[in-house]
């Protein structure tokens, strides 16, 4: 145990926190910078040391595990962009409830449009939706936007060892200019999710991952970029995140207001015929 803390200690040490193109990165308050001693090794890290230390700057997993284990998120979802022309575009609150695994959690993701409001709630494994106060299912495009969005997120990469997720060797790259670790984590059903890592900061800068839709011939290449990272109580988030399928983005998500901490009433995340 020892050695894997210096380990993680030796890689946390090389985080410089400048602001990169990519992502704006903030600059840490100083109990995020522990004192560490460099290590003679400290270009050969593997899948595991670079997993960990990403986790430990984005809080630690025993603080993730304590603050973020519930929460309520507000911001707002536009498609494809926030910006001028824009087409469309909505409130939305997010309530969770973190589970022992990522198919144990329970989410609830209040929408609100000009002319409709609706809920998408995830509980036990299943997807449903709620409008008016009556249960309804929801439009396969939006259930697998929705589970690929829980499946294929930050989570995915900080709870890997809670979700019984393994790790694919560790490679490095360079890409606009930028250093990166390219991780690469596969769940218990064979599913794929690539995290490039800033070698700088251990941001997630961005990820990648497949997925095929009823409509297409066949899978289609998705990624999400992570940007405006700020600290909210003590943990690393991202305020603005923006969705590309096959290049061309479809979705940007600008977060106003996250609070971890919550109490939550389970009725929530209850079905009404239930």
């Amino acid at each position: 145990m020892r050695r894997l803390f210096f380990t993680v200690s030796v890689l946390a040490l090389l985080v410089s926190f400048s602001a990169l193109g990519l992502a704006q990165e903030p600059t840490p308050s100083p109990e995020k910078q522990p004192i560490l001693k460099p290590d003679k090794d400290a270009k050969n890290f593997t899948s595991d040391q670079v997993a960990e230390s990403t986790i430990f700057i984005y809080g630690s997993r025993n603080l993730l595990a304590k603050i973020r284990r519930n929460g309520v998120e507000v911001g707002r979802i536009c498609k494809p962009t926030c910006e001028v022309g824009k087409v469309e575009e909505a409130t939305y609150q997010r309530r969770f409830v973190r589970g022992e695994s990522m198919d144990k959690d329970k989410v609830r993701l209040d929408q609100k449009m000009p002319t409709l409001e609706y809920s998408l709630i995830f509980g036990s494994g299943q997807l449903w939706g709620l409008i008016n106060g009556s249960s309804f299912t929801p439009r396969q495009d939006a259930t697998d936007t929705f589970l690929a969005q829980h499946r294929h997120s930050l989570d995915t990469l900080l709870r890997y060892k809670e979700n019984g997720s393994t790790l694919a060797p560790l490679r490095k790259d360079k890409q606009k200019g930028l250093d990166l670790y390219i991780l690469d984590v596969i769940d218990k059903d064979k599913q794929l999710t690539r995290y490039f890592i800033s070698v700088k900061t251990l941001h997630v800068l961005w990820l990648e991952y497949d997925d095929a839709t009823p409509a297409s011939s066949g899978p289609l290449k998705y990624s999400r970029k992570f940007m405006d990272y700020r600290y909210a109580q003590g943990t690393l988030v991202p305020y603005r995140t923006v969705l590309l399928e096959d290049g061309k983005q479809i979705q940007e998500t600008r977060v106003a207001n996250v609070t971890y901490g919550v109490r939550l009433d389970d009725a929530l995340f209850k079905s009404p015929e239930a």
